[in-house]
């Protein structure tokens, strides 16, 4: 055991601590970053890439390399320039820089190993500052103890004292609330130090009170912890009453304290107060004699002294008494200097209060600094002169008898309070930081191995009590542990050279001789912060360290102990030696524990072979049965015997392992349907599932090469199992371990190679509990299931060994009878339960349920045999079998692992051998099915396990449903070829139809109620949205789950499915859509739709579609769910007692009716955004076509009722709506019909999931009725754009639809005369113009009126015209008043058709 730096502790975020400290840290750096390349990496900054290659500019390069070496410096041990302090109960930490301080808290988090560790977080941070130019000098810490009588050991709160350079001292809480703030010297606070109540260890040791004592230039301020405890408490609470009242103008009440001019010293840096001291009448009388002379007046009793220890310059060291309770003089001299002020000095009470006033009244009151009282001298009794040597701090050890100092020269001195002289000194340690170390001696680590008389070796002495100094050296960057007095050093940690290292010196406040009895506060003694790491950590240090070698046996035990680590290390040719000289080392070795720690580590050695181990161990067990019984340690002797019986167990396993039996009987099949009680068909039915399912994971699965499984290291043996009370136990061990050790003892059995009966014996005998071995029997066989389904005869093994083990004694209980459960069958049922390896599982509970029918044959027949002859009971036995619980769940159990093992080697198949775009979601390996895992699954855990597999597969729906025919075939060699005509037309090229259909159809007949077509078709279908949400960029998991909904044949589980589907994850992104192209007013492009939907622009057009599939399914399974009936949900007989989550088809059924027309209205909507989005639409606002009362409407919960738009619209709406319509009409005949010159009319783009089925003008008519929108004039509008793009033929069906055909015809004049336009003004020829003259003036004149350009087909024959031109004659009566225009332009279409001779 040596000394060991342990963290307790790390810093959440201390960089963010830093940059409030120091704001300029935190500028710098990212200006530093922009100056870089952001293409190349941090660590290679700009400027040191041309280092090399710039030799001329050499000294610019090292002046740069050395500002950066400072920065990089100053941001590592900035914490050196910072006031720290750590409350001892490590529940308070302050870090204090000039005004700003940050209090930081612990909280318990879980760390990046997964494991709960305490990290300091920041709990409040701000200025303390009240006077312009103050700061913070120093910083205190001090727990206060909670006096309620339930305290369980912990402070009731901590207080933080803060000293100023304006003399202030100011006392804050947790949280950063002023509780009271006093001036005591004009001067600045040079540090605040703190003592607390220690229980004397001897009777003679004078009680120490509590203390607080502020340092300053040339005064020292001393304050009574009791007061000071009583007085917080009473400010808390008046802080406390003042927040809930409201009132702030509370004054706190004044502090007692004594304050001491101290004189004589040139300058002082740091105290140490050692509290009350009493000399002896010896020290007495030679103090008088050195002052007073030898008439000098003694006292009869001498005088309490409260002792002060200064470090500084002239004198290094000074030390300063001051009498306590009496005014009279000690001495002559002592009398003149203090005798005027000392009894007025004891108790002052304090003026110039601050705090609870506002702010304007605190600046006024900080004008005017309140009167300070004066101090009373106090001269220097005498020091350490040394005109050269100036102290930088000192450090009061917690036994109050020494005192470490450091000086500027770089060295350590050791002080003794009482004699006032320097015992010890350490050099080289420039700038060092020191604390204390206080270890209690443990009282059972003294006992000896033989009978001690002294005093030390009875167990009711007090402890001893031993001191270290530490020391931490920063430039260095080394941490030293040194025994004190003269004591070596005992430990040193390298720890980096921006540390800093915290020791308090006291405790919790507010305890006394009665309350600290049963107090034990958790409190460390020194703590290491490292800023780089950020962690702090404490010293841990063994109470032998302190003893000298001539008195510790415990050192020579050590020095053994390493010896014996460094020859176990290394490599010995001659094992004999080496075993000789590790007998002879342990045997050296008298601490028991030292011993057992060395004989742990022979043991775990990987070194020795098994011999030397056990020989090893067997000469130190020898040697302790040859002691006397009284000096024998019995926990060694119980290790020893322990350790022998493994070794002994390990030694026997290995040699009937080593034997290497074969069996040269052949096994049969019958043989098997024999020891598992099988007849033909079911053994035929058993082996046929199997080899199915070791095809499909062989194909599946990957094995790698490993160790043989029937050797183990003496190593991992002894770690795995323990020995106690003549019962090995194992350890806590992982799964592999486990199967490893179970492999060691069974495995060369399973295969046949091993005395089966041999080796049970030698296991129970060792003390292996039967339940024991069963476990790791199983955890082999169930592991190993490839080697046992290769290898049938391992059944017939397995069977042997489970029938030698239940026949061990403890094994079944004898009082177990066939109508209650046997604890040993329970075991055994619930491994295979609860393996994943449904092959092995299902052969282990076949040979189980052999066994327990054959052992609970045997009872029966022994009670029938009482009765009835023997004979006779022969022949019963024979034929019957004998009721058992056990035997109806092992039946239970067997017909459970068929299942799944079925669904298991469904879920391994993979049927679709098509290379073709697979997600990375489709890649994710399946889960492992056991029995337990379907059980706890819910209703719906094996369908939605076959989901899985579908999505994995991903092939079209209507398979499932043409697999699912074969359930009502009655002659399957006919029907078998339909289907699968069926199967190539919606199934892939290279798809194997046939295993898909034959493990579908054997699934289904396994779980007709689980995997009902409605109720696969449900789990597919969340399935397949559930992927989709993952990754909304696979648009085509989307369509497939609409796909599968629709398959739902069932209304009310597919309203249910549709309705949950969109609350939970189409409802949210739809109304993101909607609002998104409502601002833009167009279709947005793609990075609007990724930060607003979450998805690409290709990606929502996909989506919308098929929200508006979904919308239309949800409205057909509303209308049809009135005429169906409630479906009813079964489960099969084997499966009844699942537990777990609801079935998404027993959530859907509970969900509401829907409204109707909210459905409706939603819908509508749709269609407006995905015909924005199909044809690009732009200044299109979808919103905009909505009053009021619709826009409230949308996005609202389907099945709540919604004031929606009735009656008559605005007459603004419908017209912003029929606008609306006409462009999505424009924009369809334009998509279907334009024919570019450069454009191949065969090469059109692949629609998407929602455009195939989809008639755009057909469903503007249609939603002209929903939007109140003449659907007449759409009609219209779709004949005028069909002619406009020449399609004549389409557009004389369409005038079918019309129904106002005068005002028809009227628009199709227009067109007549665009078309003619064309013909006669963009042919600027001699024929053109001849063929103008011919014509009236009056149409020549309604020609040249006619635009052109909205013409879109200007190829149009003038055969076709005329077509037109007479249809158009026979809409118009003869009295319309275009009627005339139109044989005109019969005239004109003639003319122009006619050629010109």
């Amino acid at each position: 055991m040596a000394c060991s730096l342990v963290q307790f502790s790390c810093f959440q975020d201390l960089q963010a601590t830093r940059d409030f400290l120091f704001p300029h840290l935190r500028e710098e750096t990212p200006s530093g970053a922009a100056r870089q390349d952001p293409s190349k990496p941090a660590i290679w900054a700009d400027d040191d890439w041309g280092a090399w290659e710039e030799t001329e500019s050499q000294e610019p390069f090292y002046q740069q390399e050395e500002e950066g070496t400072t920065c990089k410096t100053q941001k590592c041990s900035w914490l050196q320039d910072c006031v720290l302090s750590l409350s001892p109960t490590n529940d308070l930490m302050v870090i204090a820089r000039e005004q700003k301080a940050v209090f930081l808290v612990p909280k318990w988090k879980h760390s990046d190993k997964g494991k709960e560790e305490m990290q300091f977080a920041v709990g409040w941070s701000g200025s303390l500052n009240v006077e312009e130019g103050e700061c913070v000098t120093s910083v205190l810490c001090i727990p206060l103890a909670s006096q309620k009588r339930s305290s369980t050991g912990r402070p009731d709160w901590t207080c933080i004292v803060v000293g100023f350079t304006s003399g202030y001292v100011r006392f804050y809480t947790e949280n950063g609330v002023l509780l009271l703030a006093q001036l005591l010297n004009e001067d600045l606070v040079l540090q605040l130090k703190c003592r607390t109540y220690e229980i004397p260890r001897h009777p003679g040791v004078t009680e120490q009170n509590e203390e607080l004592s502020i340092l300053y230039p040339s005064a020292i301020v001393t304050i009574d912890g009791f007061s000071l405890f009583q007085s917080l408490r009473a400010c808390r609470n008046q802080v406390a009453k003042a927040a809930a009242s409201g009132n702030e103008n509370i004054q706190p009440p004044p502090l007692s304290y004594k304050k001491w001019g101290l004189q004589d010293v040139d300058t002082i840096i740091d105290h140490a107060s050692v509290g009350i001291m009493t000399l002896s009448s010896f020290d007495q009388m030679k103090t008088a004699s050195n002052i007073g002379g030898f008439n000098a007046a003694i006292k009869n009793s001498p005088p309490a002294m409260s002792q002060y220890i200064t470090v500084g310059a002239n004198p290094f060291s000074g030390f300063f008494y001051a009498l306590e309770g009496s005014t009279q003089p000690l001495l002559s001299h002592v009398a003149l200097a203090v005798a005027s002020k000392l009894t007025s000095a004891l108790f002052n009470a304090a003026s110039g209060w601050l705090g609870w006033k506002s702010k304007h009244e605190e600046e006024a009151v900080q004008k005017q600094k309140p009167k300070v009282e004066p101090a009373t001298p106090l001269a220097v009794r005498f020091g350490l002169p040394d005109s050269r040597r100036h102290g930088e701090s000192i450090c009061l050890s917690p036994c109050n008898t020494l005192a470490a100092a450091t000086d500027d020269f770089g060295r350590v001195i050791l002080l003794d309070v009482a004699r006032g002289i320097a015992i010890r000194m350490w050099k080289g340690y420039r700038d060092a930081q020191i604390g204390w170390i206080q270890i209690v001696e443990d009282l059972h680590e003294r006992v000896p191995e033989k009978v001690d008389l002294s005093p030390f070796g009875n167990n009711q002495c007090p402890s001893r009590v031993a001191q270290f100094l530490a020391i931490y050296a920063p430039r260095r960057g080394i941490l030293e542990v040194w025994s004190t007095q003269q004591g070596p050093r005992v430990g040193a940690f390298n720890v980096g050279k921006h540390c800093r290292l915290l020791y308090p010196g006291y405790k919790i406040m507010g305890l006394n001789n009665v309350t600290s009895q049963n107090w034990q506060p958790q409190t460390y003694q020194i703590c290491l912060v490292d800023p780089v790491s950020g962690s702090m950590k404490t010293v841990n240090v063994p109470f032998h360290l302190a003893l000298s070698d001539k008195k510790s046996q415990r050192a020579k035990d050590l020095h053994l102990a390493k010896k014996l680590a460094i020859l176990l290390k290394t490599k010995s040719s001659t094992p004999d030696l080496l075993e000789s000289e590790i007998k002879e080392l342990i045997l050296d070795i008298k601490y028991p524990a030292t011993k057992k720690q060395a004989l742990e580590s022979i043991l775990a050695s990987e070194r020795l072979p098994f011999s030397c181990l056990r020989n090893i161990t067997q000469t130190l067990m020898d040697t302790l049965q040859n002691q006397e019984l009284e000096s024998v340690d019995e926990g060694l002797q119980q290790l020893c015997a322990n350790k022998l019986k493994l070794l002994h167990l390990y030694e026997s396993v290995t040699k009937l392992n080593s034997l290497d039996l074969h069996s040269s009987t052949p096994f049969s099949d019958d043989d098997l349907a024999v020891l598992l009680r099988l007849d033909e068909k079911e053994l035929l039915k058993l082996q046929s599932l199997l080899e199915k399912y070791k095809q499909e994971i062989a194909r599946t699965s990957v094995r790698f090469s490993s160790d043989k499984d029937d050797t183990l290291p003496v190593k991992t043996f002894l770690e795995h199992l323990e020995s106690e009370n003549d019962v090995i136990n194992i350890k806590k061990i992982s799964e592999e371990e486990y199967v490893a050790l179970g492999s060691f003892f069974f495995w060369k059995c399973l295969h046949g190679e091993s005395s089966t009966e041999d080796m049970c014996h030698t296991l129970e005998s060792a003390g292996l509990s039967p339940q024991l071995l069963l476990s790791l029997l199983l955890s082999v066989w169930l592991s190993k299931e490839k080697d046992v389904l290769d290898k049938p005869q391992s059944v017939c093994c397995l069977h042997t060994m489970i029938s030698l083990l239940s026949k061990m004694k403890v094994a079944i209980d004898e009082t177990w009878d066939s109508q209650s459960v046997s604890p040993w069958w329970q075991q055994m049922r619930t491994a295979c339960i609860q393996s994943e390896n449904n092959g092995a599982a299902l052969l282990s509970a076949h040979v189980g349920h052999s066994i327990a029918v054959q052992i609970s044959n045997n009872l029966t027949e022994k009670k029938f045999s009482q009765t009835v002859l023997g004979a006779d009971s022969e022949g019963l036995t024979d034929s019957w079998e004998a009721l058992s619980l056990d035997t109806e769940y092992w039946k239970l159990l067997l017909k459970q692992l068929e299942d799944c093992l079925i669904l298991q080697t469904l879920l391994h198949s993979k049927v679709n051998t098509q290379p073709s775009k697979v997600s990375l979601l489709q890649t994710e390996p399946l889960p492992k099915l056991s029995v337990r895992k379907l059980l706890e699954g819910g209703k719906g855990g094996i369908a939605d396990s076959v989901a899985k597999w579908i999505f994995k597969q991903d092939f079209n729906p209507a398979v499932l449903n043409l697999a699912d025919k074969e359930r009502n075939v009655e002659n399957p060699d006919e029907p078998r070829e339909g289907i699968n005509r069926g199967f190539l037309e919606v199934l892939e090229v290279n798809m194997d139809i046939g295993a898909l259909s034959d493990l579908l159809h054997l699934a289904y007949k396994q779980f007709p109620c689980s995997l009902e077509q409605d109720v696969l078709h449900a789990h597919c279908c969340w399935e397949y949205v559930v992927q989709w949400n993952k990754d909304p960029e696979e648009a085509r998991f989307l369509v497939r789950s609409i796909e599968h909904l629709k398959h739902i044949l069932s209304a009310h589980v597919q309203n249910g499915i549709a309705l949950m589907m969109w609350n939970t994850f189409l409802v949210k992104r739809f109304s993101a859509a909607t609002y998104l192209m409502d601002k833009v007013g167009k279709s947005p492009k793609e990075r609007l739709c990724r930060r607003d939907v979450g998805m690409s622009d290709t990606a929502m057009v996909s989506f919308l579609g098929s929200c508006l599939d979904l919308l239309q399914t949800l409205m057909e399974a509303d209308v049809a769910r009135d005429e169906m009936q409630v479906p009813v949900l079964d489960t099969e007989d084997a499966w009844l007692s699942v537990e777990g989550p609801v079935s998404i088809v027993e959530l859907a059924l509970e969900q509401k009716h829907i409204h109707y027309p909210l459905v409706e209205h939603h819908s509508i909507l749709c269609w407006v955004l995905c015909a924005i989005l199909k044809f690009a639409l732009k200044t299109v606002k979808p919103l905009s076509l909505f009053d009021s009362k619709g826009k409230n409407a949308f996005f609202k919960d389907l099945t709540s009722i919604q004031l929606l738009p009735s009656g008559e619209m605005d007459p603004n709406f419908i017209s912003v709506r029929q606008q609306f319509l006409l462009k999505v009409v424009s924009a369809a005949v334009q998509t279907q019909h334009s024919v570019a010159k450069n454009e191949d009319p065969s090469e059109e783009a692949v629609p998407t999931a929602f455009e195939r089925d989809y008639n755009w003008p057909v469903l503007a008519v249609d939603l002209a009725h929903h939007l109140q929108v003449s659907a007449d004039v759409v009609r219209r509008h779709y004949v005028g754009e069909l002619y406009s793009y020449g399609v004549d033929h389409l557009g004389e069906e369409a005038i079918l639809q019309v129904q106002d055909k005068e005002v028809l015809a009227s628009q199709l004049l227009v067109l007549i005369g665009q078309r003619l336009a064309y013909v006669l003004f963009h042919s600027q020829t001699k024929q053109g113009l001849e063929l103008l003259a011919r014509l009236s003036p009056t149409l020549c004149t309604w020609l040249k009126a006619m635009d052109t350009h909205g013409l879109q087909n200007t190829s149009v024959p003038i055969a076709t015209t005329a077509k037109l031109v007479n249809k158009v004659i026979e809409l118009l009566p003869e009295n319309h008043g275009q009627y005339s225009l139109a044989l005109h332009l019969i005239e004109a279409v003639e003319a122009i058709s006619i050629p010109i001779s």
